[in-house]
């Protein structure tokens, strides 16, 4: 249900809207809140923090139209105005459109195209709000995010959804390109930078086929990881597809690319880590987890996918893997029985 405030000191617009939109307000597609002036639609605002678009009218008593779009930025970041007024001049069209209104429908309304001007603006904040969700999963998209979003990263309303994690069932997949540090010694900037993110972007598309997330990257290792059903045998498919894509690359200024990959598979926090009064944090899943994964990729030699024994008993079935034997890792108190994943 996408809720419309609709801010006008005309009561007959209240019963014209309720008569022309009966239908979807029956079927709960739109609700309705209604306001008589500037400062009432903010006290609204307040009231109903899920509002999606607002309406608005221009000539108001209190606060007008124009003064409540310069207070929306703060009020309500992820919201849209459009303007519903009989000033419909070029004037107030562009001090409108330069203070943030998404639209302008004028009066006498046609609600024809209003319906179309309120689907339109609908569709937009429901695209800002997938892409903040998309934010906190991959850390990658925010290089688009635009200034409606960043404007509510900084409101206190994103500042409480940032403590928000849980425990989940997942694996975690380290995947290294081996002696890269070398060839970045060696080459020039421009050089290293466009082999990178050629290696990246092959990992990147066998990653996402398999239904993971890019967690981070972290010099020339990219972490992966991978929730839902059979999530650790996705993993392992992933990182077979990057180990065979990456070994058939050609040389590229002598340097021949191969990876070293290490997975684990089991509970981990997921939540978003780092420094909130610096706003920057990563939504990334922290435990004994992750580090063991990482671990197994410091073993790993190059072309190699290390696996603990507990990870072995769960994929026997599907995959082929050699025992290497015992190994000790950082922090750990017990040896660790490793095997590689074969084919």
């Amino acid at each position: 249900m996408t809720k419309i405030l609709v801010a006008d000191d005309e009561t007959d617009l209240e019963v014209l809207i309720r008569q022309k939109f009966r239908q979807k307000i029956r079927e709960q597609q739109y609700e309705f809140v209604f306001a008589v002036n500037g400062n009432d639609a903010l006290e609204k605002l307040q009231q109903h923090p899920d509002i999606s678009i607002i309406l608005s009218d221009i000539n108001m008593p209190e606060m007008d139209g124009l003064t409540l779009l310069t207070k929306l930025n703060d009020a309500a970041p992820l919201s849209k105005a459009v303007m519903v007024s009989a000033y419909g001049d070029m004037e107030n069209i562009r001090v409108a459109m330069n203070r943030g209104a998404f639209d302008f429908v004028t009066k006498p309304v046609n609600f024809e195209d209003l319906e179309i001007t309120m689907e339109k603006t609908i569709r937009y904040v429901n695209q800002m709000k997938e892409t903040l969700q998309a934010i906190k999963e991959n850390n990658i998209l925010k290089m688009y995010v635009d200034a409606n979003v960043l404007s509510f990263m900084g409101t206190r309303a994103y500042e409480e959804s940032l403590t928000d994690n849980e425990t989940v069932e997942a694996s975690v997949a380290f995947i290294d390109i081996c002696g890269f540090t070398a060839i970045s010694e060696k080459e020039n900037a421009d050089t290293v930078v466009q082999m990178l993110n050629h290696y990246f972007d092959v990992m990147v598309k066998e990653i996402i086929s398999q239904n993971g997330i890019v967690d981070k990257f972290m010099g020339d290792c990219v972490m992966a990881v991978f929730k839902g059903e059979f999530h650790l045998d996705r993993a392992i498919d992933a990182c077979l597809a990057i180990r065979n894509k990456i070994d058939a690359l050609p040389s590229d200024h002598s340097f021949l690319p191969k990876v070293s990959i290490g997975i684990h598979s089991g509970e981990m926090i997921s939540g978003n880590i780092g420094s909130a009064a610096l706003r920057r944090l990563d939504y990334t899943v922290v435990g004994d987890t992750v580090n063991t994964a990482q671990r197994l990729q410091s073993k790993a030699g190059p072309n190699q996918i290390l696996i603990s024994e507990q990870s072995f008993e769960k994929v026997k079935q599907s995959f082929e893997c050699k025992k290497i034997g015992s190994a000790v890792l950082k922090n750990k108190e017990a040896e660790v029985v490793l095997y590689e994943v074969v084919n």
